[in-house]
């Protein structure tokens, strides 16, 4: 890819547990690409835009208004355009963010965008012509269950109770979740099938 390529953003979107963050982190150690963790731009929890889940009485983690698009996707178009910008890091424990980072890109690299509500920018970064490819990553929900659940419980994200009652939620809510980031233009795909794809993509 040359410095003047604007089109070099790969999102890696797909329900939470999925292994995007595991898929982007084997990237980058492969070819040295950065990353944008997006679930960094989730809202502080005290935030009065952060919308709450009736069900489970406490603030929907997984619902879009819970996450400032905005602020994301002009972060991405900095980092494109000068090939370094600040980003935070949040703190799932504490519900904030807690820190900044800074994030840096070659002119040649691919930049990768992932998070739960990756999908949610597709439309945007297409439109500002930033977007190389867009993909949901996604395995049998039983598979994903577990697997966010002992992710979530390893990291004492949350009380356990709380984590299990969000697991089995977001479970049975995976179908939809799958369907609504396809229809936002994301590929359906299992990780093991995207580092090849993503490699060549490169070249």
């Amino acid at each position: 890819m040359t410095p003047a390529t604007r089109a070099r953003v790969v999102v890696l979107a797909g329900p939470s547990g999925a292994g995007k963050s595991r898929l982007a982190a084997r990237l980058q150690g492969a070819h040295g690409w950065p990353i944008v963790r997006l679930d960094d731009f989730y809202r502080d929890e005290d935030d009065p835009a952060m919308p709450r889940s009736e069900e489970l009485g406490i603030v929907d983690w997984d619902h879009p208004d819970s996450w400032n698009r905005s602020a994301a996707v002009d972060a991405i178009q900095a980092l494109v355009a000068t090939g370094e910008v600040e980003t935070p890091v949040y703190d799932i424990a504490h519900s904030r963010a807690v820190d900044t980072t800074t994030v840096r890109a070659s002119p040649d690299d691919l930049i990768l965008a992932e998070g739960i509500f990756a999908a949610e920018i597709i439309p945007d970064l297409r439109e500002r012509g930033l977007l190389a490819g867009a993909y949901c990553v996604h395995h049998h929900r039983g598979v994903t269950f577990v697997w966010r659940l002992l992710r979530d419980l390893s990291e004492h994200r949350k009380p356990p109770w709380t984590l299990v009652r969000r697991g089995l939620a977001l479970m049975r809510d995976e179908p939809r979740v799958v369907a609504r980031q396809e229809s936002l233009g994301a590929v359906s795909a299992r990780a093991k099938d995207l580092e090849p794809l993503l490699s060549a993509l490169a070249r």
